[in-house]
């Protein structure tokens, strides 16, 4: 009897691997000469051609399918609170530290810094994210540290080193080290004013000195950090309870014992899988006061403010890898008769990704070189960095998760197993949205730093009107949000979400209309904005007039 072949594959190809990320990425490219970044553009460019090999993608995988584990007691019982990875988890912490990328912005001199270190951060994003949690909290907590100048002198140059010790030593005996923050409480969450965790000085107390912690989080990022900027409610000697601080508390005490944080589980996320995040019990945990005493809340914002940036940040880059995973599958596979990246509607839907995609990374871009120009004194990017901030982070990290599983449907049934790519962008995609601060707190506090800031809220309107003078939809539109952004503050926080998806809207349609080519902007503009703006699916527009092949090529050329 002959044998029967019943598996003859064809028409089935693997997600893109083996590609140089910026390279591929011309939009990139114009954003760092641009913003003047080009003389860091050939490290990034060996730094995007080693994250797109294949083994790079295989390092993503395994690290998001074999989770981290607690080991909470070695083998004769005693206490470790330990975290252990899988050797991915190792290799793609390390390919990312040793870029320089968790010091760049604050320790070269050079202009363009904060593109370069955003566009590092973007391209990594690409690949793995769960690994850019403890990197985004250890970049983050450099401003803060540097403000305390004894514990700063103590840990710059494990901050600021370029090689990668994932050991669980006390500080003194570690090459480099990570920062995690702790802040979340269960019967708070975003209301860190509800946080319950005391801090009971251990002599005259006061800023840098001792402290005893006592309390619970309930979400504590990531566990296996070197130390954690914790906050705290303040005890006094008689103890009565006062204000919060902001406490910086390692994983040893100085003496060389474990600082009793005890891990109590790991969070099963739904993604993020790589990256541990646990819920914790500090059992008089040892640490040193930062800042003033009752001002932790304003001290831990000013580390938030960067991790948000980071939100935006690797949203835009989830988008961006499911942008180009989906046209490059669309552009092999064949359905009914053609490539699917040749059916009218299929392309239609992948010139809307790709619209998205670079809109996201433009204003996230545009975001980052605002941190560099705020420090040097200029205003209007200060504007830009406190309003627009949060705007984007509410808005480009909701578009994540829209057009993800917009991705999964572009490779039907493969899009949704559990070893795809672009399954593992759909489940990481929501945490950025959760994490720093939900939507509804991202709106409000962008209501609340234009009220506490009309010179802020003034020059940003100005700067986005002076963009849009020579467009007429993007004209009328700039002066309909000041109206409506005047009106008394109890009538806007219902609407606040409305308008913080306009002002986003308007910012992208903004740059893009002044910074990317004609197809990109005018198909941005009228799919957005325009008599067709508005749809609520990708792809839900007449694409008359739009030039869809040029937007697909710029997107992943051919």
């Amino acid at each position: 009897m002959q044998a029967l072949d019943t598996h003859d594959v064809f028409n089935q190809f693997d997600e893109l691997t083996d590609i140089n990320l910026l390279q591929v990425d011309t939009a990139l490219q114009e954003v760092l000469q641009r913003q003047q970044a080009q003389g860091f553009a050939p490290a990034l460019s060996r730094f995007a051609q080693q994250l797109g090999e294949k083994q790079n993608w295989e390092h993503a995988e395994l690290a998001n399918r074999h989770t981290p584990e607690l080991q909470r007691f070695d083998a004769r019982g005693r206490v470790l609170d330990a975290v252990e990875f899988h050797p991915s988890w190792h290799r793609l912490m390390e390919l990312y530290r040793e870029q320089g990328l968790i010091s760049l912005p604050f320790e070269s001199p050079s202009r363009g810094r904060w593109s370069a270190w955003a566009a590092g951060f973007y391209l990594h994003g690409q690949v793995e994210q769960g690994t850019l949690c403890p990197a985004t909290m250890t970049t983050a907590a450099i401003p803060v540290l540097q403000k305390e100048p004894l514990l700063w002198s103590q840990l710059q140059a494990q901050l600021f080193s370029y090689e990668y010790d994932a050991r669980d030593l006390p500080l003194s005996q570690k090459k480099s080290i990570w920062i995690g923050m702790g802040m979340t409480e269960k019967q708070g969450g975003s209301d860190v004013r509800a946080n319950t965790t005391v801090a009971h000085p251990v002599h005259e107390g006061g800023r840098g000195g001792e402290y005893l912690l006592r309390g619970h989080k309930w979400f504590f990022s990531a566990p296996m950090c070197d130390a954690h900027l914790v906050v705290a409610r303040m005890a006094t000697a008689s103890g009565e309870l006062g204000g919060h601080a902001c406490f910086f508390v390692p994983r040893w005490r100085p003496d060389g014992s474990k600082n009793p944080v005890r891990v109590q589980r790991l969070k099963d996320k739904v993604g993020n899988r790589s990256n541990s995040s646990s819920e914790v019990e500090l059992q008089d945990a040892w640490g040193i006061l930062m800042g003033e005493e009752g001002r932790g809340i304003p001290t831990i914002i000013e580390m938030a403010s960067y991790t948000r940036l980071n939100c935006v940040l690797g949203s835009a880059a989830i988008v961006r890898s499911a942008t180009v995973q989906s046209i490059a599958y669309a552009r092999q596979r064949s359905a009914f008769g053609q490539h699917l990246a040749d059916q009218p509607l299929m392309a239609t839907v992948l010139a809307d990704l790709a619209l998205e995609s670079e809109a996201s990374m433009q204003l996230a871009m545009h975001l980052a070189q605002a941190y560099e120009l705020e420090a040097e004194g200029d205003l209007q990017a200060r504007a830009w960095k406190r309003i627009m901030t949060p705007a984007a982070k509410f808005w480009v990290c909701k578009r994540s998760v829209e057009i993800t599983g917009e991705a999964m449907e572009v490779f039907g049934g493969n899009g949704y197993v559990q070893d795809s790519i672009v399954a593992r962008l759909f489940r990481e995609a929501p945490v950025n949205s959760i994490w720093e601060g939900s939507g509804n707190v991202m709106c409000l506090d962008v209501l609340r730093a234009m009220g506490r800031e009309p010179e802020a809220t003034r020059l940003l309107l100005q700067d986005l009107g002076d963009m849009a003078a020579d467009q007429p939809l993007l004209a009328a539109m700039a002066q309909s949000l000041a109206r409506r952004l005047s009106a008394p503050p109890d009538a806007l926080e219902p609407q606040a979400r409305r308008l913080v998806q306009d002002l986003c809207l308007l910012a992208q349609a903004c740059l893009m209309h002044r910074h990317a080519p004609a197809a990109m902007a005018n198909g941005f503009i009228h799919t957005r904005l325009g008599a067709q703006g508005g749809a609520m699916v990708v792809g839900a527009f007449d694409p008359a007039g739009l030039d869809i092949a040029a937007i697909l090529e710029r997107a992943l050329p051919a």
